[in-house]
């Protein structure tokens, strides 16, 4: 079936957001407002923390990378606790799209001009190698674990296409050159990683965590050198490793200034059909595609957080035009962590804490890079060298064209006058209408219009917040 042209119309996915007014059985209300994967497992429950403690190892953060890292530490008889906030997965990690690839957009040609070869094979090799660490744990753990090949198009530039298959070439790693993605979407080509993989993260992590020295509802408010400090009690630690996503201490690494946050929207539906494997657009802003069980995922509608988009409504209109049998049971939206470099952040917190740690900055690939982030910091936390580290260290340069996005960013947001004002670093919060949510554009902290802290790096509640 060819699947080209768009209804024999031109290709004009994210327009502007008419009709907002719309609402037929593609919207289907709050009541379906979380992820597939929050309403199809159950996670394990664990114990607020009722006591001062100390351990060897403390990590903060309940996410997929946190709990990867306990899982690996405890393997080796490392003396650790994990806290988390709220409930574990409950965040950024139950709203993944939850792809498990290590073709990241088109990276490798970005990492070669910027970094070199060498830079770029190691990165590929650190998320092949996390690539075959899920293959193995997923063979016993009942997670929805299979097998798609994996493909990045582009609506108009096929020599980008081109040069990302010569630097893989330059790598050693043979990728292919689609002709024409199959997918409803006007395209130009696409290039194809075969036999990549999804799954269910959270029935993955649900098996993961059950036997993990957890704390839940146990929210770290700052840290005195290595030691926690939560709303009732403390927490003693000869190492610290911060996985919350954005780091939340401004003091070491200058995160505020090499991360922004970016938002996109996801829709699950019925009766819409299949794709022949995982799609994405190589533009930021453009739409992924694939399928998970008798659903059908279509994703993007992308922004900065803090700034206007489409949300829904624009994946919504894609939806009734291409698949107008098709009924919506599910929507929710993703948060992700934007580095400099397209590279993360894993390692020391800065070149001055020996005994803090941190991984973040995914670019929307958590799910490979949690496990790389995992497999480098159990590693390092014990004073061994990972043969993948360097490409991953947070104290590189950061003389890159993003910063000063950021900084302007930062600048304007922090002079707009506003009487609602994050109270992370200061900047003016956004009211973000499709969600109902005050969003920070400066670093993407997000809060409920109640004012209550619903991302971080804000590491409080909203004051007199209300519409």
């Amino acid at each position: 079936m060819e699947l080209a042209i768009l209804n024999g119309k031109p290709n004009n996915i994210f327009p502007e957001c008419h009709n907002r007014s719309i609402r037929n059985h593609f919207d289907c209300g709050e009541n379906c407002m979380e992820s597939i994967w929050k309403a199809s497992a159950e996670m394990p429950r664990f114990p607020a923390l009722d006591r001062d403690i100390k351990t060897d190892v403390l990590i903060i953060g309940g996410g997929i990378a946190g709990i990867l890292t306990a899982f690996f530490l405890g393997q080796k008889g490392v003396d650790y606790v994990l806290v988390e906030k709220e409930k574990i997965c409950s965040g950024i990690t139950g709203n993944t799209t939850a792809k498990i690839t290590f073709q990241h957009g088109l990276i490798y040609n970005k990492i070669l001009k910027t970094s070199g070869a060498g830079a770029a094979k190691q990165y590929l090799l650190a998320n092949c190698a996390a690539f075959d660490k899920y293959a193995e744990l997923c063979e016993s753990i009942d997670c929805d674990y299979t097998v798609s090949d994996n493909y990045v198009y582009s609506t108009g530039d096929r020599q980008i296409l081109e040069e990302e298959i010569s630097a893989l070439n330059k790598i050693g790693y043979s990728a292919v050159l689609c002709e024409k993605a199959d997918i409803p979407i006007k395209n130009v080509g696409a290039v194809m990683f075969p036999r990549q993989a999804q799954f269910n993260p959270l029935k993955f992590l649900a098996a993961i965590a059950k036997d993990l020295k957890i704390y839940e509802n146990t929210f770290v408010r700052e840290m005195v050198g290595t030691t926690a400090v939560t709303d009732k009690y403390k927490i003693r630690a000869d190492k610290v490793i911060v996985a919350t996503h954005f780091p939340f201490i401004n003091k070491h690494g200058l995160y505020f200034l090499k991360m922004y946050q970016h938002r996109s929207y996801v829709i699950a539906l019925e009766n819409a059909g299949r794709v022949d494997g995982m799609y994405v657009d190589n533009d930021s802003g453009g739409m992924s595609l694939r399928n998970y069980g008798s659903y059908l995922f279509v994703g993007g509608s992308g922004h900065r957080t803090g700034k206007n988009g489409c949300g829904w409504e624009a994946l919504r209109k894609f939806a009734r035009q291409t698949f107008p049998q098709a009924k919506e049971v599910y929507h929710w939206a993703a948060q992700d962590c934007m580095s400099l470099d397209k590279i993360p952040y894993i390692g020391h917190y800065s070149k001055h804490t020996p005994n803090l740690f941190t991984a973040t900055g995914f670019n929307k690939w958590g799910m490979t890079l949690a496990m790389v982030s995992a497999m480098i910091l159990s590693e390092t936390v014990l004073g061994r060298r990972s043969e993948y580290a360097q490409v991953f260290d947070p104290s590189r340069s950061i003389l890159k064209p993003q910063l000063l996005v950021n900084g302007f960013e930062s600048t304007k947001n922090l002079l707009t006058p506003t009487s609602k004002r994050c109270p992370h670093l200061g900047c003016a919060l956004k009211w973000n209408k499709a969600e109902h949510t005050w969003d920070c554009p400066c670093h993407g902290s997000r809060f409920s219009s109640q004012g209550k802290v619903l991302d971080n790096p804000a590491n409080g509640d909203l004051k007199g917040a209300g519409r």
